[in-house]
């Protein structure tokens, strides 16, 4: 594939990205007070305001892009099914995005689980949406799988995600325009990356 070649398709790949995100994102999250767009921009501020390096700052914005890409996400977790929206985002990501992006949003709901065994303060200050779900999630963690947990490669930073996953949910909160995180989407690419760029990768 010639340079100009891999340049559109990059291209491409951003474009789906941000319309998915304008589009489906515009419908309410969940019972939360604000939409998914609202949401993925809110979470993604916080991991830049976090100086969290290109690939976080992208996993933040598209965590969630499994309910947004799953045809049969409408009304499941009414119906009491997990439809294990973060497995569908990263797969959906995986052919385009290094694991420094995809484990994260992979992990997302797996951190949710960790905090809550850790912390039973964190329990407490969950949404009432979100501990509905964590119960269609499989509760928190045993003191086992929360130990293992953390001994992932990217368990930290599933973490970090996570926490700014619960405060990402403030109606009020003025964010930058989507468009503001193209640079990222585009630079965390695996095919914008060296090999051993996957996890530095910044945004000037």
């Amino acid at each position: 594939m010639t340079k100009n070649n891999t340049e559109q398709g990059m291209t491409d790949i951003v474009e789906r990205l941000v319309a998915i995100l304008g589009e489906a994102g515009a419908e309410r999250y969940g019972d939360e007070r604000v939409s998914q767009l609202q949401h993925a921009l809110q979470c993604a501020m916080l991991a830049e305001r976090a100086n969290a390096p290109a690939a976080l700052v992208s996993a933040a914005l598209l965590h969630d892009i499994g309910h947004l890409v799953d045809m049969k996400a409408e009304g499941a977790a009414r119906r009491g099914i997990d439809r294990r929206h973060e497995r569908i985002g990263s797969g959906y990501l995986a052919p385009w995005y290094p694991e420094a992006v995809t484990e994260p949003v992979r992990l997302h709901v797996d951190a949710k689980r960790y905090l809550c065994a850790v912390d039973p303060a964190y329990y407490e200050g969950l949404s009432p949406a979100s501990k509905r779900s964590l119960a269609l999630q499989g509760g928190p963690f045993s003191k086992a799988e929360a130990d293992a947990f953390i001994q992932h490669r990217h368990g930290r930073q599933a973490v970090d995600l996570r926490l700014w996953d619960d405060q990402a949910k403030d109606a009020e909160a003025k964010t930058p325009p989507l468009e503001h995180y193209r640079a990222y989407l585009a630079c965390s690419l695996r095919s914008a990356l060296q090999p051993a760029d996957d996890r530095s990768a910044t945004v000037d």
